[in-house]
């Protein structure tokens, strides 16, 4: 898993941190963007296997993200992170290919596990 690449894109900075902290404990290289923009200049160069991305930022959205994603090859794999009443965000998303979804405030303990699912399979 040491190979394995995680972007953390949220705009707040202590979910950011939080999240890298407990995926470097994994073992991952996590990478942080502080919103969508910087996100996608860093995917360039990167390469993440996965993104955690915040449906709600200022800026670019989530859902325009996962649109200027369509592009990118390979295509990572994507998470998002919601706040409650966003259905039609989440419906949209995963249209776009996001794989999973998870409410805010999250469980750590299943994003954790919906991210290993992801990275193993």
């Amino acid at each position: 898993m040491q190979d394995k690449k995680v972007l953390v894109v949220d705009d707040q900075y202590g979910i950011r941190v939080l999240l890298k902290e407990v995926f470097s404990k994994d073992g991952f290289c996590v990478y942080q963007a502080e919103n969508g923009q910087v996100a996608l200049e860093m995917i360039q160069k990167i390469h993440p296997d996965l993104i955690l991305l915040d449906m709600k930022m200022p800026g670019m959205d989530g859902i325009e993200f996962l649109r200027r994603l369509q592009g990118v090859q390979p295509m990572p794999k994507v998470i998002m992170m919601t706040a409650y009443g966003e259905l039609d965000m989440v419906q949209e998303a995963t249209k776009l290919g996001a794989l999973a979804h998870l409410t805010k405030p999250f469980d750590i303990v299943e994003l954790r596990s919906e991210v290993l699912k992801q990275l193993v399979s």
